[in-house]
This record gives structure tokens, sequence and C-alpha cells, in this order.
């Protein structure tokens, strides 16, 4: 896709949905609304009461989602309980997908340009690529889609292939805060290109999605997002792409690949530590293959003490594992800094490792509300979402917004405004202004730079 000419923060395109679903299963601690996905304080959720599968915020989008959810609510009703609680997001999705089709056949739901049948048929479903244990698993999903739906002459190969364009088609369907929220399949959306080193974002407004410039875009230059983490090495970032969209990433940042810069920034990001605490080298494997020597001091860290480290933090990440998912912060914590010490022994400062460790403990500290800590520990991350991310990208800008909050509220306002002024720098490109998680985080500014005033004129 080309544009004849996009500025820093432009909408290029907008979608809605053809399809999607929020990430509600039976097991959910909190539902989302089935039309524009927000969650309602304390969980109070229309739902409904003959299928118990979708949820509504209100009368407005339970009458926009009706005409579809009409059929659908036919549909899940006739299952038994047990089989319709467990059905899975990818299953509700593709029943959506043939009930909406069957809607704009019979002229109930209006097509249009951007919304039709024919733009999801156009999509690429790869599957003379795709290994026999996924054509195994997507023929199992349309026999069971089959199955519920109980259609004559319903074609079940073609379900199966949706089932694969959904795999690399579909998006993740995120609120402004980046947290996953449910899944939808956008057709036109899907055509634009991935990149490493993207001129475009692609955000979400509840259900519908918009693709944002980031910088400025010459006329007639193609529109490019990414579709995967662009804070990995080159061969991690190509692996993911070929594993699940199922092509090789030729962008300018991928085509360094086994350059100089591509192999140094790479054993930053993935590999170890020079052993001297006065160098901060990168480290690359000997030629005999017994160890790793860092290219700065020339010093060589011994293999087998590397791998008694790693064996050492993957037993620790397994315990970890247990009290994170039971909402035990405290002992998640301690064991996480357990990881993090030994990480720091392991690997270089900016290393992708530890700054996911670091993640977590934020994360179960701001759980805990252990603010002053919390803080420390976003501004460790700083540092790495500076180095790794483009100048505007929504994650420092949201870690941005993270450490303004927490320092406001431990009283530091000078010091937050200047971290919210650097979110709203970036995140009113990323985002626009009009949500309410952006009208809210300028309000927040507004009111630090008072505040910080107050504070200044008190002192003279």
């Amino acid at each position: 896709m080309r544009v004849w000419f996009g500025v820093a923060g432009e909408v290029i395109i907008s979608q809605e949905p053809y399809v999607c679903v929020p990430n509600n299963s039976s097991v959910s601690p909190q539902k989302r609304c089935d039309g524009c996905f927000t969650t309602i304080n304390n969980n109070v959720l229309s739902r409904c009461s003959r299928c118990q599968l979708a949820f509504y915020c209100g009368t407005a989008c339970q009458r926009s989602e009706w005409k579809l959810h009409r059929l659908e609510c036919e549909v899940l009703s006739s299952l038994h309980k047990y089989k319709r609680k467990s059905l899975t997001p990818s299953i509700r999705l593709m029943l959506r997908l043939y009930l909406r089709r069957k809607l704009q056949n019979d002229k109930i739901i209006p097509s249009t340009a951007m919304d039709n049948y024919n733009l999801v048929e156009a999509l690429v479903a790869h599957m003379s690529d795709i290994t026999e244990e996924q054509l195994v698993l997507y023929a199992q999903m349309a026999n069971l889609v089959n199955s519920i739906l109980e259609w004559p002459g319903i074609n079940i190969k073609e379900i199966a292939e949706n089932f694969s364009k959904f795999a690399c088609n579909a998006h993740t369907i995120c609120d402004s805060e980046l947290r996953p929220v449910g899944t939808g399949l956008y057709p036109v959306i899907s055509i634009i290109n991935h990149s490493c080193l993207p001129n475009s974002v692609l955000v979400f407004e509840g259900s519908s999605a918009l693709v944002r410039a980031v910088q400025h875009i010459p006329s007639g230059t193609e529109v490019l997002i990414s579709y995967i983490e662009t804070a990995e090495s080159t061969m991690t970032r190509q692996k993911a792409l070929k594993e699940q969209y199922l092509f090789t990433c030729t962008c300018p940042r991928c085509s360094k690949v086994g350059q100089y810069d591509d192999i140094q920034e790479s054993a930053i990001l993935e590999g170890y530590k020079c052993k001297s605490e006065k160098c901060g080298g990168f480290l690359l494997r000997t030629t005999d293959g017994k160890g790793f020597q860092c290219q700065g001091c020339g010093l060589v860290r011994d293999k087998e003490e590397i791998k008694r480290i790693t064996t050492e933090i993957k037993l620790l990440s397994e315990d970890a594992s247990k009290p994170s998912a039971t909402c035990n912060y405290q002992e998640a914590i301690s064991i996480y800094k357990r990881i993090e010490k030994l990480q720091t022994e392991l690997f270089h400062p900016l290393s992708i490792n530890l700054m996911h460790t670091r993640e977590k403990i934020l994360k179960s500290l701001m759980e805990l509300e252990h603010w002053t800590e919390a803080l420390a520990y976003c501004k460790l991350t700083i540092p790495f979402y500076q180095r790794v991310y483009p100048a505007v990208h929504p994650l420092p800008g949201l870690q941005y917004y993270t450490c303004g909050k927490l320092e406001w509220y431990l009283g530091d306002t000078e010091e937050a405004v200047k971290s919210l002024t650097k979110a709203v720098d970036i995140l009113r490109i990323t985002h626009g202004t009009n949500t309410p998680f952006m009208k809210d985080l300028l309000m927040k500014l507004e009111e630090a730079r008072t505040e910080a005033s107050y504070k200044f004129s008190s002192k003279e």
C-alpha cells in the first residue's frame, strides 16, 4: 500500500473488523464487551441470557451487535453448555466469519468496498507452506465448526484454509496500553507489508484498527508496519516471521545480517557480557568452540561456566511461573530477583533477557503497590527502550507514562512533568489525542505542570 503523502501522527487508513471476538473465556477473571471491548468496574456487564457467552456494556453495543449475534446465539445455544463454555476465541471467530458472510449474502448486513467477504477470499492462506501437523489441526478445527453450524454443502476445506488465513492475517486487538483484549480480521489492513524499520504503526480504538504514520512519508512511498516485536536480534526476528507469517524479511535492517554492526547488536541483545566490569564489550564464540571471547579486551568466558548459570536461570524461571500464575506476587518477585542477579553476571546490561525479567518484577511490584521500588525498576528499563526502539514508538512512550505516574504519585512533580511530557510527545503521534487514554494523559500532564508551577512559586 502506498500513500500520496503522510506526516507523523496522520491516520493513513482505518478499518472496522470484518469479524472480531474479545478474549473472553470461562476462566477469564474480567469480561469485555463484545461490541466495544471495554470493561466496566467491578465487572458489571450484561450477559446474553440465552447463550451465556456474549457480554455487553450497554444497549448501544447490544443493538449494534444484534444482527450478527442473533444468528450466533441460535447456533451456540444448541450446544451442550460444557461444549459451549470450551469454545476458543478462534472457533468463535470462524463461526462469526461464516455467519457474517451469510448475513451479507442475504442483504441483511450491507457490503461495501472495505467490508465484504471477497476481501477475505483474497487473503493468502499459505496452505502449501504449513506443516503436516498444522494441516491436521486446521482440519480438526474445520470439522468442529462444521459440526456446530450444520449447514448443508459447507466446504470443510475452505474452513481449514480460513483458519490458515487467520494464523497469518488476523490481528491481536490491544487497548491503548498495548494489552491484548481480543482478535480481529481486518482484510484491508492485512495487505500492508512488514518492515523491522516501519514508517507506520498499527493501533486500535476499541475494535477499530488505525494505521498511523510515525514519520514523514514521502509521496508514493510504501506504508509499512511491524508484524512482530522488533527489539530482537535479526536471527530471532527472521525466525519469528518465518514461523508465523511464512516469509523472509528483506527490510534494510534485516539486509545487514552477518555484517559487523548486526553481529554486535545481536551479541548485546542476546549474548553474554565480558567478565571485566571495566570493559563492557560483547562476546563471540571462540574458534575452538570452548568459550566466548570479548571483542573489546580479549578475555574468554568458559562455556561450562555459562552453561551452569543458564541452567540455574532456567530452573528458577520454571519455579517463578507457579507463583506468577497464582498471583503470589511477593514470591514471584523473590524468585525473579534471584534470576536478575544471575542475569547481571551473565548478560550484557542491555540484554533482552535481563529487560524482560525487570519488566516482570516491575509488574509484580505494581500489583503490590510498592511504588518506590516499582519506579526504580521502571527507570532501569528506560535505557533499553531508548536503545532498541525508534524515537517514535508506542512502547517507550508507555514506559515514560508509567514512570511519570509513579513519580507524580511519590511527590516528585518536577520529574513527573519531564516523563509525562516525553510520553505525550511520542503517544500523540502513535495514538492521536482523541481517545479516553490520551485525554487522561494530557489532563495528567496539565495537572502536574500546574502543581509543579505552584510548588516553584511557593519556594520563591
